[in-house]
C-alpha cells in the first residue's frame, strides 16, 4: 500500500474521469472514501462524475485540462496537492480512439491521438513522479491494454500508444530501481470494454465501432485498478481475452497477422450504418455527459472469472501445491 495507514483516506488522481473507465476508476476509489481528483476536459461530465463521487462517500476535486498540454498537467498536479494533499495514486487513464485504417488518418489526427493516449501518460507520469520521488512514496497506474501487446487492424494510433507505454515504463521502472525508490508503477491491461468511446472516437468505418467481444463492464477493470493500488505489482492482466492475446502474440504472431487481417474488420463495426455527421471527441470534447457504459450493456460481462486467479495468483499457486501433494500421497497409498 502506499500509505502505511490506510484508515487515511489516500488522494487520488484519474485522468480521462469524465467517463467511461476512468469514471468507473473514481467510483471505486470513492467507494474507499478516498480524495479523488477527476481529471478530463469536459466539465459538465466531470461535474456529474464529482456528485457521483460525493455520493458514494469519497471528496471529489474537479479539475478540467488537457492531458496532451505538459503545462495544463503539471498545474493540476500542483492544485491537487494542495486542495487535497500530497498524491498517493495517480492513474493515467486518458485517451483519444480512432477507429480508421491507417491511410485514412490524416497526420494532424495521428498526432493528436498519440499527443492524448501517449503523451498525456507521459506528462501524468512526469506529474506524478516529480512530487512521488521526493517523498520516496506514491503508485503510479497505467491503464494499458491487452492491444499494447498486439496490434490490430483500424486502431493504429491506439496500438502504437500503448506499445510505446510498455517501452515508457520499462525504463522508469528500471530508473527507480537504479534509485533506489520505493514509488511503485503498475500496468493493468485490459481486455475490451463497453465505454462511451466506441461512440465519441473519430471513425472512419462504414459501420459503427464496436469493442472486440469477448466485452467487459468497466467495474471490472475498475475492481483491478484499485486492487493494484494496493499492492506492488509490474502488471496486471485482466480477462481472459487479454491473457489469450497477450501469449497468442508471443508465441504465435504470424498467425495472429493472418487472422486479424480475415476478421479484424468485421470484428470491430456493429450492423448499424456509420453516421457520418456524428460528432467526436478528438480533439475538442463531446458536450454532454456520456456516462459510465457504453451501448453495450446487453453483450458485456460483469465479472472474469480469470481476474480473482490473478489478483490471488500465489494463494491459488499454493492450493493447487496442496492439491498436487494430496494427490501424489494418495497415490503412494495405493501402492
Amino acid at each position: 500500500m502506499t500509505r502505511s495507514d490506510r484508515s487515511q483516506p489516500q488522494v487520488v488522481v484519474v485522468t480521462g474521469a469524465s467517463a467511461g473507465l476512468g469514471r468507473a476508476i473514481a467510483h471505486a476509489f470513492a467507494d474507499r472514501g478516498d480524495r479523488v481528483a477527476l481529471l478530463a476536459r469536459n466539465r459538465a461530465a466531470l461535474e456529474a462524475a464529482a456528485e457521483e463521487v460525493r455520493s458514494r462517500g469519497g471528496t471529489p476535486l474537479v479539475v478540467e485540462v488537457d492531458v496532451a498540454d505538459d503545462a495544463q498537467v503539471e498545474a493540476a498536479a500542483d492544485q491537487v496537492e494542495r486542495e487535497l494533499g500530497p498524491i498517493d495514486v495517480w492513474v493515467n487513464n486518458a485517451m483519444a480512439a480512432v477507429f480508421a485504417p491507417f491511410l485514412q488518418v490524416t497526420a494532424e489526427e495521428y498526432r493528436r491521438g498519440v499527443e492524448v493516449t501517449f503523451l498525456g501518460s507521459v506528462n501524468g507520469a512526469r506529474a506524478a513522479l516529480c512530487r512521488m520521488t521526493q517523498r520516496d512514496a506514491g503508485h503510479l497506474i497505467q491503464v494499458g491494454s491487452s492491444l499494447a501487446f498486439r496490434g490490430i487492424p483500424l486502431q493504429s494510433v491506439y496500438c502504437a500508444s500503448k506499445h510505446a507505454l510498455n517501452g515508457l515504463y520499462d525504463s522508469l521502472r528500471a530508473e527507480l530501481l537504479h534509485d533506489g525508490s520505493r514509488v511503485q508503477i503498475t500496468s493493468v491491461h485490459m481486455p475490451a470494454m463497453n465505454t462511451p468511446q466506441f461512440r465519441l472516437g473519430l471513425a472512419k468505418m462504414p459501420r459503427k465501432p464496436q469493442p472486440v467481444p469477448p466485452i467487459y463492464q468497466p467495474e471490472v477493470a475498475a475492481e483491478a485498478v484499485v486492487w493494484a493500488s494496493e499492492h506492488r505489482r509490474r502488471e496486471v492482466w485482466v480477462g481472459a481475452s487479454t491473457v489469450a492475446t497477450i501469449l497468442g502474440s508471443r508465441l504465435a504472431g504470424g498467425l495472429l497477422d493472418h487472422y486479424l487481417g480475415r476478421t479484424g474488420y468485421s470484428s470491430q463495426q456493429t450492423d448499424e450504418p456509420a453516421d457520418a455527421d456524428a460528432p467526436d471527441y478528438l480533439f475538442s470534447p463531446v458536450p454532454g455527459d456520456h456516462g459510465t457504459h457504453g451501448p453495450f450493456d446487453d453483450r458485456a460481462h460483469t465479472r472474469s472469472v480469470q481476474l480473482p486467479l490473478s489478483l490471488h495468483r500465489c494463494a491459488v499457486a499454493a492450493g493447487l501445491g496442496l492439491l498436487g501433494a494430496a494427490a501424489t500421497a494418495a497415490l503412494a497409498r495405493r501402492r
